[in-house]
């Protein structure tokens, strides 16, 4: 599906940290909209998407002059004392306009002039491979978490058929951890996964965070419902996994081969 492009002059970048980002004390967003589109995606049921008549995933906001204002308001912050940076809540930095526009590389090169006191790149794309120069130069302020929901291909397809293929994103973290880059394995949202999932892993890297639709969402799992993915798990015969508990399956499974203090849950797993 081909996203509608438009370009737009934001008035501000950093954002406070609040809620489930409490932890840090600004988000960054190069982006507003998303071409992956994932169907569980809790951005949907925010008035970013809703207020705009125009379904979700298929419309894309690039954010132009970006880099000038980080380096602005980047300046500004940390005046004010440690600046940690979430980037990203709302968008994914590395989605496929990235390879053209460049916007969140433009940001991590203001970065790497004015390192902020630590930086998490959540992406679920191939693509953060390119700018492993720039987070080389992060050094340790820098987390690469690379979300990796299912081991299974066809549970990708099924949930997020725009997003990128399960195998590239664990050759991408397989990369990034040889480079020397921080790194971290996000199965959020649990998704259905093979017993064998913990050991594709491990090999990869020695952290990984678990989170699923209702301590993610922020809503405790509402936002994700109205998003119909009831039907989807329906659609499978695989409602089990469509449960509260259900995360403790995996995380069961991650005990067996990592190290508890490797294994983070929810919230804890995303903080600086």
């Amino acid at each position: 599906m081909k996203s509608i492009l438009s370009y737009k002059v934001p008035k501000t970048l950093l954002n406070k940290g609040s809620g489930f980002l409490a932890d840090y004390t600004h988000s960054l967003n190069p982006y507003t909209g998303c071409s992956f589109a994932c169907s569980y995606c809790y951005v949907r049921q925010m008035p970013v998407s809703l207020f705009r008549n125009e379904q979700w995933g298929t419309w894309v906001d690039i954010k132009q002059q970006a880099a000038d204002l980080l380096r602005k308001e980047l300046l500004r912050a940390k005046k004010k004392g440690k600046v940690t940076i979430f980037m990203s809540s709302s968008t994914d930095p590395y989605q496929p306009i990235e390879q053209t526009e460049k916007v969140t590389r433009s940001l991590l090169e203001v970065m790497v002039e004015n390192p902020p006191d630590f930086l998490l790149v959540q992406t679920r794309s191939p693509l953060v491979w390119r700018d492993a120069d720039l987070l080389l130069l992060l050094g340790d302020r820098v987390r690469v978490s690379m979300t990796v929901e299912t081991d299974l291909e066809e549970i990708r397809r099924h949930f997020s058929p725009q997003a990128p293929p399960i195998q590239a994103r664990l050759k991408t973290l397989q990369r990034l951890a040889e480079a020397g880059i921080p790194t971290q394995a996000t199965i959020a949202p649990v998704l259905p996964s093979s017993e064998s999932f913990p050991e594709i892993l491990r090999p990869l890297v020695t952290r990984v965070c678990v989170d699923d639709f209702y301590m993610g969402d922020g809503s405790g799992g509402k936002r994700t419902k109205r998003n119909g993915i009831p039907a989807l798990y329906e659609q499978l015969g695989l409602e089990q996994w469509y449960d509260p508990s259900a995360y403790r399956i995996v995380h069961d499974r991650l005990l067996r081969v990592f190290p508890p203090d490797q294994i983070y849950l929810s919230q804890e797993g995303f903080a600086p």
